[in-house]
This record gives C-alpha cells, structure tokens and sequence, in this order.
C-alpha cells in the first residue's frame, strides 16, 4: 500500500508525531511519501530520509487575523494540491492521511477519494473549535466555519486516528462516526530519540537550579502564566538561584520576549528558540523541573502534550495546572497547580526544588510509565492496525449539508 501523508503544521521531520507515523509505515513495508512546508532546518525541496520521500513547499509567515490566515492556507492548499500531483504520477498512493491544523486538508482528500478512489485517513492532531476559542476568546460566524469543516472532515474519513480517548469522543460524538472506524495512536515518544544526555550547567548561569520549558510559544500556551511565576519567585521569596531556560518558537515569542523585559526578568529567562535535538534533551538533561504552563481551556483539557510525554521520558518531575489529558497522562510524574493562579505554580516549583529525592521519584515514576505504556514503541501496533483497517473500510456518507 502506497501512503501519501500531507502535514501543514510543521516541517518533517521537526514534526516528530508525523516522522514517527511515517517511519513506521515505511519499515512495515509501506511505500511512504509527505507533503509538508520548509522550515528552518527543513529547507530542501525534496530529500528522502529513512526511505521517506519527503515534498516542501514554501509558505507564508505563520497568520495574524483573517487575512493572514486566508493567504497562508491558500497558499498551502495550492502547493500541496500541486505536490501531490507530482506524487501522484510518480509514486502513486493510495491511501492520504491528512494531519491537521487546518481542517482543510479534506479538499483535497475529497478530490482524490471521489475522482480516483484513493482511501483517506484523518489524523486528528488538534480540536480546531476549541483550538479556535482559546486563540480568539470567542464564537461567532468563523468559529461556525471551523465546526463545519471539521465535521466535513469526519464525514469523508475512511477511518480518524485519535491522539487520545478525549479527541476519540469527540470523533464519535460530534463527528458522528462509528466507534470502530476510530483509533486511539497517542503521541509517544521514541526513545532511541528521547534519552538522557550529559547534564551541561552552562545552562543554568551560574545559577543552582534550572527549571526547563519546551514547545510552542503561542497564547494557550500559558508562557506570560509563567513569566508571572518566576517574577513571583523573585519578588515574593527573593530567589534568584533559579534559572528558567525556555525552548521553542511561536506567533507570541515576541510578545513573551517584551513581556519577560517588562517584568525585569532578563537574566533569569533563558529563550533559546529552537534547537537541536542534542542541545534540547542536555537541556531537559540538565533540568530540576520541567514545567507546561499550558492555560486551562477547553483545548488543552483534551490534549495530550507532547512535552510532558518527553519530560517524563527524561525522567524530569513536571509542574502544570490541573487539566484532565495533562493529569492522565502524568499521574503521580506531576504536582498540579491551581489553574491560572502563577503564584500557586511558583510554589508548586519550589516544593519540589526543596526535595531532592522527591523530584527524583517522581522523575523515575514518570520514566517508568513512558517505557511501559506511553512510548511510540507501544502506539507502532496501533498505527499498523488502523491502517490494516483499510482494506476492510466502507465508502463514506456523502458530506453532510
């Protein structure tokens, strides 16, 4: 079977959920090809890595308002419409697995499913109405466009794979389709890649402790709930012996950047943009506490983070609030601080840089967990058989109005 995976959302194979689906595929004997945009890091046209055929695109600055969006996803849909032309009449599949964001990616699965017969596979990533709240704080006439879309994208899906049993509900229940067309594949980590290295203090500036963040630096990503906490660290207990180092880019670097410097937190804050994966795991490495100031919403609340995934693989002790996907996933690896209280965070911090050999059972309790449940190894089945699936999935419905 021939697999055309297309991904908007981040370059393969920064993409670390893709690479790991598209890795899989190929070593089980599928012929492999992505469509993706470049990237820093990411910048050839074409290349094969692993026996992946991997197709970039270029595009556009990541969206700001209406327009911003209109052009990005435009943009994205003609290049990847144009590339799997290109895979089409070279490769061949038969078989495209659309990851979002967006829920746009139907389009072009929609072309292929009811012209030439071509199975299509939707990858749920991200709950776009509820990703669409918490960045614009509202509903309203788009809002009801990403809720149709979605439901379009269910509705042509031979089969959706779930990144956990919240977005399997969700599948079922608002997407309406059958619980067996639905599979579970959570986003493990692969721990050839996610291991310890050499801890580097460098990275703590001469500090005595490192606090570490990694992902993305977008609003529901709760980054000014943390600037908030160290400043509270600093002010409140007067410390400065901890150092907070964090990794990742996003639309609200900047803003975090100015927001750090209005808090007089220079020195403290380490922004490191992003990083190898050397320098990344030293990082992680080199922590005492790994946070995810994620903000309650109803977005975070169902979604699995891949950074908690990496911190306990790590074998890091984590701070969050209290969300359901957050708590599931980490169980006793965590201490859960009152949502959107940074303060609470702060001392939820500082509870645990005071017990030593607390931090380490918690970080050898989580590391356990990732090893027998949550790593990728455990999820590679489960990704096989959803696709196995496919030789025995029905037609779709036609879409609904």
């Amino acid at each position: 079977m021939r697999v055309l995976i297309i991904v908007e959302n981040l370059p393969v194979p920064f993409d670390r959920r893709v690479w790991s689906e598209a890795t899989t595929l190929a070593h089980a004997g599928y012929e492999v090809s992505v469509i993706c945009p470049k990237g820093k890091g990411a910048t050839a046209s074409f290349e094969i890595i692993d026996g992946v055929h991997i197709f970039r695109h270029p595009l556009p600055v990541e969206a700001r308002g209406a327009p911003g969006y209109l052009l990005e996803y435009g943009a994205a849909l003609f290049w990847e419409f144009v590339l799997s032309l290109r895979v089409l009449f070279g490769r061949g599949f038969d078989v495209i697995q659309a990851c979002n964001p967006p829920d746009l990616l139907f389009i072009i699965g929609a072309f292929y499913k009811f012209v030439l017969g071509k199975k299509f596979v939707f990858d749920h990533h991200d709950i776009n109405p509820e990703l669409y709240e918490a960045k614009f704080g509202k509903r309203g006439l788009l809002w009801r466009v990403v809720v149709q879309l979605e439901r379009w994208t269910f509705a042509l899906a031979d089969i959706s794979i779930a990144t956990n049993e919240s977005y399997r509900a969700i599948a079922i229940e608002r997407g309406r389709m059958k619980p067996g067309r639905v599979f579970v594949v959570r986003s493990g980590p692969t721990l050839s890649r996610v291991c310890a290295r050499p801890p580097d203090d460098g990275w703590k500036n001469g500090r005595k402790y490192l606090v570490a963040y990694v992902g993305v630096i977008g609003c529901q990503e709760g980054l000014d709930l943390l600037l908030h906490s160290v400043a509270y660290i600093r002010n409140s207990h007067r410390r400065t012996d901890v150092q907070f180092v964090i990794v990742g880019i996003g639309p609200e670097l900047e803003p975090i950047k100015r927001l750090a410097g209005k808090l007089l937190l220079e020195g403290l804050v380490t922004f490191t943009g992003r990083v190898d994966d050397d320098t990344l795991f030293t990082i992680l490495s080199t922590a005492d506490v790994c946070v995810n100031p994620d903000r309650p919403n109803a977005m975070n609340d169902r979604s699995t983070m891949n950074k908690i995934m990496e911190y306990m693989a790590i074998g890091k002790p984590i701070v969050q609030y209290d969300l359901r996907e957050g708590r599931h996933s980490a169980g006793e690896a965590s201490l859960y601080a009152r949502n959107t209280d940074p303060d609470d965070f702060a001392r939820k911090i500082l509870e645990l840089l005071a017990d030593a050999p607390r931090r380490k059972s918690m970080g050898e309790f989580g590391r356990r967990r990732v090893l027998g449940e949550l790593s990728w190894q455990h999820e590679a089945p489960k990704l096989l058989e959803a696709y196995a699936s496919l030789r025995g999935a029905r037609e779709c419905e036609p879409l609904p109005n």
